[in-house]
């Protein structure tokens, strides 16, 4: 369901003219977005896409009036109905944002207050532009958070946000956005955080407000496919100026710049299509069928947890059970709550499970002890997906790659030095990244320094969890070639866990889908792909942004 509706005729509702921004770093001086224009016609989505530092969010910022304290607008204007906006009071931008322009942020959890109710944080916004009054707030409170599409709006209200779930929160910020009716609303990622699921349903709820309101979107996001479904229009933006900009489906099905082309043929929730060629082979009719050599086999793994209050165990993972043949990658698939990372878990014999079987090289890994799970500590190696948290952020890249080496004795010292440059070699990273620490690097080498360091002890399995889901497309798109080409190289065999069937098919050979701690369908990647047999998994593909679009890659 795309946002956006006919466009009224005239004047555009925003109109941006040579923008500049700026920000002071230690550095000096740095511009970070440089001769922007765009227009947005009243009742028309427009969507800016580009990777981490394009400028996109920046811009859409500068709109609203909310850049950090170290930014200014340097040049330029924007003009909201003909309004300037460009060095306008404080007084009169406040009068501005929520009646006039409605933001719904990325991440919910940091932009809701902690110690609030929902109701009140919706009451707070509604009071301020006196559009409730004292006697009937909680009236209207629970019609906008109804209008959201939360149910049980009334009891909802009363809960606080770690009370909700992502969906949930997303929700409560998309009722705050919307609250006064803006003429403008500024999506800025909305979705990025969300399950393809639960991103499906809170995009088509927030189409279907802003159409009935007539609102304007300026969707902010990474994603081609989500911006191809939502918008009329698309502006790329690449180091902070506009590269490309056109009707959605034209940029996307045929984009002119080399770095649009670069981003579609990167994004994998817009070329689902593609498969690792050397995935699947078809043999001659006289060859023999090659042995299966599993290296882990899992049998009926269930996890069951105690409920303070209730009489009946929670169940995370219910009569599991799957192989993963060796130097080959097994994906697990499915929503937040689905049970797949308590599986890696258990897996990496992080969590012990209730009941259940798993045998890694023929061994039961729960009888495991002293320098048999010592070898098993080293064979198996986790890649986890926050490549910031992961990191140590006191340590510098070298210890932090250099430390499992020291932890179980490797070699000399001069060994273990050489051999963390070896690893950074095989994760493309310079000599020099050595000396930095975690906060001077970007998220994508961030992320090769946390597979250098899971490749240090020459593991025979890794068991990545969501490993790219916090990374851009393109930088998203080289952590995925660089694990085949390790992969192919050291005969690694992966357990791939991931919410996002896109990213599941460019690198899977074998997919378990799971749903409500239960394994409703595993087959090869291409039968699953090409014919899902669980309404479920039907569903999860059919919420992929994009996955209609016809682009040649």
């Amino acid at each position: 369901m795309p946002f956006a509706t006919t466009p009224a005729a005239g004047t555009p509702l925003l109109q941006v003219r040579d923008l500049a921004v700026e920000f002071q770093t230690i550095d000096g001086s740095v511009r970070a977005v440089e001769g922007v224009d765009l227009d947005l016609a009243a009742g028309e989505t427009v969507a800016i896409v580009g990777e981490s530092g394009s400028g996109k969010s920046t811009t859409a910022m500068a709109v609203i009036g909310l850049l950090a304290g170290n930014g200014r607008i340097a040049d330029g204007s924007i003009r909201l109905d003909g309004q300037e906006l460009v060095g306008a009071s404080e007084a009169t931008m406040r009068g501005i944002r929520g009646a006039q322009i409605g933001l719904v942020p990325q991440d919910p959890m940091s932009n809701l207050n902690p110690t609030s109710k929902i109701g009140t944080q919706v009451a707070e916004t509604l009071l301020a532009h006196g559009l409730a009054t004292k006697k009937d707030v909680d009236r209207k409170v629970v019609e906008t958070l109804a209008a959201a599409g939360l149910p049980n709006a009334e009891e909802r209200a009363k809960q606080y946000p770690h009370e909700f779930s992502g969906g949930m929160r997303q929700r409560a910020l998309i009722a705050i956005g919307l609250a006064c009716n803006p003429r403008l609303l500024i999506a800025d990622e909305p979705t990025s955080a969300l399950d393809v699921t639960v991103q499906k349903t809170i995009l088509d709820q927030l189409g279907r407000m802003t159409t009935e309101l007539g609102t304007s979107v300026l969707l902010i996001t990474h994603d081609l496919g989500l911006a191809a479904e939502r918008a009329a229009r698309v502006v790329v933006m690449h180091r902070g100026r506009i590269v490309e900009q056109g009707p959605a489906r034209q940029i996307l099905e045929d984009p002119q710049h080399p770095y649009t082309q670069s981003l579609v043929q990167a994004a994998p929730s817009v070329a689902v299509a593609r498969l690792r060629p050397e995935a699947f082979t078809t043999p001659t009719p006289d060859a023999a069928p090659k042995p299966v050599d599993n290296i882990v086999e899992v049998e009926g793994l269930t996890k069951l947890y105690k409920v303070r209050g209730q009489k009946e165990d929670f169940a995370a993972v219910r009569d599991v059970s799957f192989s993963i043949p060796r130097g080959e990658t097994v994906a697990i698939v499915g929503e937040s709550g689905s049970g797949k990372t308590t599986t890696a878990r258990m897996l990496l014999k992080v969590v012990d499970p209730t009941e259940g079987v798993i045998r890694y090289d023929g061994a039961d890994v729960a009888s495991l002890k002293g320098r048999q799970l010592r070898e098993f500590r080293q064979k198996v190696q986790p890649i986890f997906q926050d490549p910031y948290s992961s990191l140590n952020p006191m340590f510098t890249i070298e210890r932090i790659v250099q430390e499992p080496l020291d932890f179980y004795n490797r070699g000399s010292a001069k060994d273990r030095a050489a051999r963390v440059r070896k690893l950074l070699d095989d994760v493309a990273l310079p000599e020099s990244m050595l000396r930095r620490y975690p906060s001077e690097l970007s998220g994508g080498q961030r992320q090769r320094v946390a597979i250098a360091r899971a490749l240090a002890l020459s593991p025979e399995l890794i068991v990545c969890d969501e490993p790219v889901s916090a990374l851009d497309v393109l930088v998203q798109d080289q952590i995925l070639s660089l694990l085949s080409d390790l992969q192919n190289e050291y005969g690694l065999s992966y357990l791939f866990i991931s919410h996002d069937l896109a990213v599941v098919r460019l690198i899977s050979d074998y997919v378990c889908v799971m749903k409500d701690g239960a394994l409703v369908e595993a087959a090869s990647s291409e039968e699953i792909f090409t014919n899902p047999r669980d309404p479920y998994t039907r569903n999860l593909l059919a919420s992929i942004p994009g996955n209609e679009l016809d682009i040649a890659v």
